[in-house]
């Protein structure tokens, strides 16, 4: 497998990831202990940290591509291990 391909395959897990981790430590007003603000809805964040979510999906994004580059390599999930019907 080329560089290029686990770098593809790399973004596409990375982009997944990020919508995975979002909701992951993000706390309300109520649960930072702080009242909301006037004209934010009350599920809305305290704050936000875009680092911090972009780190996650980074690790949970090579990590996935670590599995699915070492199952490529390996061969232990294969197309007919996946053909249910016949």
């Amino acid at each position: 497998m080329r560089v290029t391909s686990i770098l593809a395959i790399f973004v596409l897990f990375w982009t997944l990831s990020l919508f995975l981790v979002l909701p992951f430590g993000v706390r309300t007003s109520e649960e930072a202990g702080e009242t909301a603000q006037a004209g934010h809805a009350e599920s809305a964040p305290h704050s936000f940290s875009l680092p911090r979510a972009l780190l996650r999906a980074a690790i949970v994004g090579a990590l996935l591509t670590a599995l699915y580059v070492a199952n490529y390599v390996f061969g232990w999930v294969t197309v007919a291990d996946l053909d249910w019907l016949n």
